[in-house]
């Protein structure tokens, strides 16, 4: 029997077909890689980069000094763009607040029982609340990926909803765990999914237990994105995250993205990459020498 769920992923017209998603990607970097492999673009990507920490050791104090070095980022590099954001777990949120001094920076938390989102919904919902009341301003949150393989959609959906209400202003970012997903159907289906239950960004990976970001999960929720955009008007951002170590992969993602959602994505608000490693890489690349700020 059909239902809401099953008529929206059958709807649309997103590519299913692996080989063909795989061609498309090797096409657009074959043709437009080079033109933005470059210093211009590599500043434009720091300031898409959500610095991310998400440690067992994470404490207070280290947190706090990690927060600090975003602050004298903007003191040591002026005519830098910072970082798009910090991304903490959310009993840190009030720590970063409290730190950190750039207008600009964004508080992100993971929140919903992250990385497996294996836990009470309630649970869910009050650990969003209290992310959103200590200070932050984005929500990651993990789909239900057990309830989707089961094909329970309309509790996977349920979930998406309620923690998208629990984040009052602020903004949802889905994960859709890509790599445990593995197919461009699986991952068309949960784009489409995320996207009718409110997510204001598709993400990829926590980058915990799954292989991370990959640049043909990018094309497929890039796809689902656009069309939603067709559909609705409303405008939902990406963010790859996972394994986005060096510039060149940020170059890819970004080329990506690009050439299939156009300009008016390129822009912090609605493109992230999710990362620990990639700020210093990209900051030696733009300075020219090695530099190992963050």
């Amino acid at each position: 029997m059909s239902d809401k769920y099953t008529k929206a992923i059958a709807d649309s017209k997103v590519t299913e077909d692996d080989a063909q998603v795989a061609a498309a990607v090797k096409k657009i970097l074959d043709e437009h890689f080079d033109e933005n492999n470059n210093t211009e673009f590599y500043k434009f990507l720091f300031n898409t980069i959500d610095l991310t920490t998400l440690k067992s050791t994470d404490s207070p104090q280290s947190v706090a000094a990690f927060t600090e070095r975003v602050n004298a980022f903007d003191e040591q590099y002026p005519d830098m763009p910072n970082v798009a954001a910090i991304c903490v777990y959310p009993n840190f949120a009030q720590v970063v607040r409290t730190v950190l001094e750039v207008s600009d920076v964004d508080i992100a938390c993971v929140s919903g029982g992250f990385p497996s989102s294996q836990t009470f919904p309630e649970i869910k919902i009050a650990e969003t609340s209290l992310a959103i009341e200590g200070g932050a301003d984005e929500i990651d949150i993990v789909l239900n990926l057990g309830n989707f393989l089961d094909g329970d959609y309309e509790e996977v959906c349920d979930e998406i909803s309620e923690q998208k209400e629990a984040c009052r202003d602020g903004r949802l970012k889905v994960i859709l765990e890509t790599g445990a997903l593995k197919t461009a159907a699986n991952i068309k289906a949960a784009s489409v999914l995320s996207l009718y239950s409110g997510a204001d960004f598709l993400k990829t990976s926590t980058g915990k237990e799954y292989p991370g970001a990959s640049l043909e999960a990018a094309y497929v929720m890039a796809q689902a994105i656009k069309e939603y955009y067709g559909a609705t008007g409303r405008r939902v951002g990406f963010k790859a995250a996972g394994g986005v170590a060096t510039t060149e992969d940020a170059v890819k993602y970004y080329t990506v993205i690009k050439e299939v959602l156009g300009e008016e994505w390129l822009t912090n608000e609605y493109f992230r990459i999710g990362a620990s490693r990639l700020a210093n890489n990209l900051l030696s690349d733009i300075l020219g020498k090695e530099t190992k700020f963050f």
